[in-house]
């Protein structure tokens, strides 16, 4: 296996620090609101690596935090942290318990998204509250060290004591904006970051002061609870490499002394309209919000192995229907291909599966991978061995294609009236209530979706 590593800027290849053995940690979401497709893009490369490295034999132990506290809204360790900030917006009162609530609430949301997605559950997934004392140890650590100092505000990590500070990404101290980094008077250096936040009314009690760690050193902590001061691969975002993983980098390696992370993934960002897919821009899409528009989360999915991780993905509602049209017809010649022969029968093609195993060991190349999927489907081999290769394929593609069932849906009288009064909605090309009346069919449990003049329902 190759794979492009952030820190060398360059393909390696990838050697486990255990024979046999990968561990792997990604920064997961923050669970103050349902999660966006942008960053379930993210959470989607960690999923595809792990199952390509399953694929190829490997045994892997797969950590994703949930930040439940310490996410401020700036990277510069300003303004609210965000559970506060959906606290305010749910007309809650700020309190740990409230707080904790909250998060309950959305990481509930996301493990049905992760579900929905058919995303492997991580073997481990921590949440920033539940690892306080641990923090402020790690802390304790880097002040005995001598690698921080105390302002009015918190406790921070001072980043001229690392003279490799911020070589993840080529990230360029002097070219960093404000508006990343922001401005703190006190600060020593811009580039310092809060290790501890001081909080007079939410909080922990910890040696400095009432308040909760920051969002850096948390994931710092959890890696190291699960994976040990030294592991084989940390994935995330590319808008997180230049900020939050050179921080974690910083602390964990000034505490222990070692090597952190051999190598650094980073997926390349959702783009919408022209701009980054994020809440802050408007660009807050959901699979709740597509589902509303009759699109299963699978058709996200499929759509995602369509680009290169390390390629920015143009977002339209145009693409992921044509995605999703896509998807169906897989279906379709999976279902084809069963009534035509048995799995049992069938033996996975040796010729088709050296050529995906090339493409998924070429830095997870999945739309290479996905086109030799497409290739086999079209070729003369038997329909049972066409059907074993697929579902040989799909232990890396994560398309369900072995559990896929059609369902026959039972239309009633009232649905059926409401699909006619849409397909004239769309005739005509009233497409404000084309999307109303697809709204209300999904009130009744039924996801709508087009195939050019064709209308076809399915069950939730």
């Amino acid at each position: 296996m190759k794979l492009y590593n952030s820190l060398s800027k360059q393909k390696e290849d990838f050697t486990p620090i255990h024979p046999g053995q990968v561990e792997m940690y990604h920064c997961g979401p923050t669970v103050y609101d349902y999660v966006h497709i942008g960053n379930l893009r993210s959470f989607l490369l960690a999923d595809f690596l792990r199952r390509s490295f399953e694929y190829l034999g490997y045994e892997v132990n797969q950590v994703m935090n949930i930040t439940d506290v310490g996410h401020l809204v700036s990277d510069g360790d300003e303004g609210d942290d965000k559970m506060t900030k959906a606290l305010k917006r749910e007309g809650k009162e700020i309190s740990v318990e409230n707080m904790l609530a909250v998060g309950t609430k959305y990481a509930e949301a996301f493990r049905a998204d992760i579900n929905a997605l058919n995303m492997l559950v991580p073997q481990h997934i921590p949440r920033a509250s539940e690892y306080i004392k641990q923090n402020i140890e790690l802390i304790h650590t880097l002040e005995e060290k001598g690698y921080t100092y105390t302002i009015s505000d918190g406790v921070y990590f001072d980043t001229s004591k690392m003279p490799e500070y911020g070589k993840l990404g080529g990230l360029v101290l002097e070219n960093e904006t404000e508006s990343r980094i922001g401005t703190n008077n006190e600060k020593q250096h811009q580039a310092d970051f809060a290790l501890w936040k001081f909080d007079n009314n939410l909080g922990w009690d910890s040696p400095w002061g009432h308040g909760f760690p920051g969002w850096h050193i948390e994931c710092s902590t959890m890696s190291r609870a699960f994976l040990g001061d030294h592991f084989d691969i940390h994935t995330g975002g590319i808008d997180n490499a230049p900020i939050h993983h050179n921080n974690e980098i910083a602390q964990s390696t000034c505490a222990t002394g070692g090597q952190f992370v051999n190598y650094w993934l980073h997926g390349a960002m959702l783009n919408f309209g022209g701009a980054k897919l994020s809440k802050s821009t408007g660009g807050n899409i959901t699979l709740r919000s597509l589902e509303e528009k009759g699109i299963v989360p699978l058709a996200y999915r499929y759509m995602t192995l369509q680009t290169h991780y390390r390629s920015p993905m143009n977002f339209s509602f145009e693409g992921l229907e044509a995605a999703q049209r896509g998807l169906e017809k897989i279906y379709r010649d999976i279902i084809k291909l069963r009534n035509d022969a048995d799995a049992i029968h069938g033996t996975v093609s040796g010729n088709f599966r050296t050529q995906f195993t090339a493409k998924i060991e070429d830095d997870l190349n999945l739309p290479q991978a996905l086109a030799v999927f497409h290739d086999m489907l079209k070729s003369d081999i038997s329909s049972a061995d066409k059907l074993v290769t697929a579902y040989d394929f799909d232990q890396v593609l994560g398309l369900r294609l072995e559990t896929y069932q059609e369902t026959e849906v039972q239309i009633s009288n009232e649905l059926q009236e409401l699909l006619d009064q849409r397909k004239r909605a769309r005739e005509n090309k009233d497409f404000a209530l084309s999307d109303d009346l697809r709204a209300r069919i999904a009130d009744m449990g039924y996801i709508v979706s087009d195939n050019n003049d064709e209308q076809r329902v399915d069950k939730k």
